[in-house]
């Protein structure tokens, strides 16, 4: 197992920076999923990772040993691509096994290794297989098995699911799954896809504009973004914003808030101007009065994904979703109630990061 550290990064075509001095290990023997928008840098990263792009200046280290001028051939590396790349005219398991022929292992090493790819990929009934008679989903899967028997430190992924259609798509995400969980080798995963993102990774690197704006676990970055735009990307919906919700701010941190059924005190020290953050499953709605809840206006329902409604709210000047319960969402009417429980809760600056701040309830007897 090796880490990959990249130091003071960067990669430029012409004006446009696409990797921006990025300094980050990516631990060994686990997956990372480098996630974001079309444009935000992430494959021109696993590029230069694997010798495919030449860093504008900046290093890259696999363990202790620079590799920034190595080929991609000497950093002895996996690499699945967005299409899947096979060896026509012959069977799956010659397919995976040429790389094999070409380290001059022996036929008992190579035999033992494409058996143990193909059990783990649940392969063993399509070993001899014409490649030129299987789907696209599983030549992917055959690309995939060829990088792993080869069993290099490090496994590069680009979009590999991207290109192939939704039933082989759902089949490929679960034994990348399996394998990710299996396999004790570094992997560095390319996604624009969340859900990709939070079922395979260890860990995810969350780009923007070529900068990792957050890098953390899938649940810690889900639930605790740094800043708008991680609270925005992840989620369907992603999370609500509420500018200015407050109606007052006393010297004493008391927050007035028509969100808000009683007052509630700010904490620490940061922007004075705030932007609440709250995710759209984490809003709860109740159809009668309810004790910590305020009256709200239903704006719109509808039936989503699992049976579940999404709702829209309008409180005060404040517009917000809500994902509640079928039960719930039918029993709903023109107006309903809402509470925003103050642990689920994120608050954000003015410019969009998270300052050392949040929102504590007020014990009465210490008003």
């Amino acid at each position: 197992m090796l880490d990959i550290r990249t130091d003071n990064l960067r990669k430029q075509f012409g004006a446009v920076v696409a990797v921006d001095d990025l300094t980050i290990t990516f631990p060994a023997g686990t997956t990372t999923c480098l996630l974001g928008p079309s444009g935000c840098g992430k494959t021109t990263l696993m590029r230069m990772i694997a010798g495919l792009e030449t860093p504008t200046h900046g290093e890259i280290y696999f363990g202790d040993q620079r590799v920034t001028r190595l080929s991609t051939r000497a950093r002895n590396i996996g690499m699945v691509f967005q299409y899947p790349v096979v060896y026509r005219g012959s069977d799956v398991r010659a397919n995976i096994e040429l790389p094999l022929r070409a380290e001059k292992l022996s036929k008992a090493e190579r035999t033992r290794r494409v058996d143990e790819v193909l059990d783990l990929l649940e392969m063993r009934h399509a070993a001899d297989a014409d490649i030129d008679a299987l789907d696209n989903g599983t030549r992917q899967k055959v690309a995939v098995a060829r990088a792993v028997a080869r069993q290099p430190k490090i496994i590069l992924f680009d979009e590999p699911i991207t290109n192939v259609d939704i039933s082989s798509k759902l089949q490929l995400k679960r034994a990348l799954k399996e394998l990710v969980t299996r396999l004790n080798q570094t992997i560095i995963y390319v996604t624009h896809d969340q859900t990709e993102a939070m079922t395979l990774a260890d860990q995810i690197a969350l780009m923007k504009d070529g900068r990792i704006v957050q890098y953390a676990t899938p649940r810690e970055l889900y639930d605790r973004p740094n800043d708008v735009f991680g609270g925005w990307f992840l989620g369907n919906p992603g999370m609500n914003f509420v500018e200015n919700f407050a109606r007052t701010i006393g010297s004493d941190g008391i927050v007035n808030s028509p969100l808000f059924a009683a007052p509630v005190r700010l904490s620490g020290h940061g922007s004075e101007q705030l932007i609440l953050g709250i995710r759209p499953e984490h809003v709860r709605v109740y159809p009668a009065a309810h004790a910590e809840a305020v009256p709200a206006r239903v704006v719109n329902r509808a039936i989503v994904v699992g049976g579940q409604y999404l709702v829209t709210l309008q409180a005060g000047d404040a517009t917000l979703k809500a994902k509640v319960a079928a039960e719930t969402g039918r029993a709903l009417g023109e107006a309903a109630w809402m509470h925003l429980p103050l642990e689920r809760i994120t608050l954000f600056g003015a410019d969009g990061h998270k300052p050392d701040i949040a929102l504590q309830a007020i014990n009465p007897a210490t008003r």
